[in-house]
């Protein structure tokens, strides 16, 4: 017995220290965030309708900071549920106060013109599709890819 004993002492102390080291030494993806291009719905020259960066690519594994701008004078309802579905939310933050949740947005509606800024980890590779719920007709869709 005191070969196994021998043998079983290293390896718990080994187990031991992998498991408290562990989430200490995980990297935050979410500190070393990139910034994409604005997704921009209507302009402040009275285009309600047009999107500036209508599709946007992403890679599964990066963090990003994705600011959605209303400039137009509709109420737009932003829709992804998909791509809210299959990313880690970190936060939603309006007006610099920042909202924190267990889980996906249904939608983010703009009443009036403003930003909303979502920060996230792209997690599930795929084409999702967003739109600005009952403007589709006049091109308020896009997608945001993730590959």
């Amino acid at each position: 017995m005191p070969f196994l004993g021998q043998f079983l002492r290293p390896l718990a102390m080994t187990a031991a220290l992998v498991m408290t080291a562990g989430p200490a030494s995980a990297l935050d993806l979410t500190k070393k965030r990139e910034n994409l291009p604005d997704l921009v719905l209507g302009n402040d020259q009275g285009n309600d309708f047009v999107v500036e960066n209508k599709d946007i690519e992403l890679e599964s594994g990066k963090a990003y900071r994705l600011r959605i701008v209303a400039k137009g004078g509709q109420e737009y309802k932003f829709y992804a549920p998909e791509f809210f579905r299959y990313i880690w939310l970190n936060q939603i933050v309006i007006e610099h106060k920042e909202i924190h949740g267990g889980g996906p947005p249904d939608h983010l509606e703009f009443d009036e013109p403003g930003e909303i800024a979502i920060e996230f980890v792209a997690i599930k590779p795929g084409a999702y599709k967003w739109e600005a719920r009952g403007l589709e007709a006049k091109g308020m869709t896009g997608t945001l890819t993730v590959k």
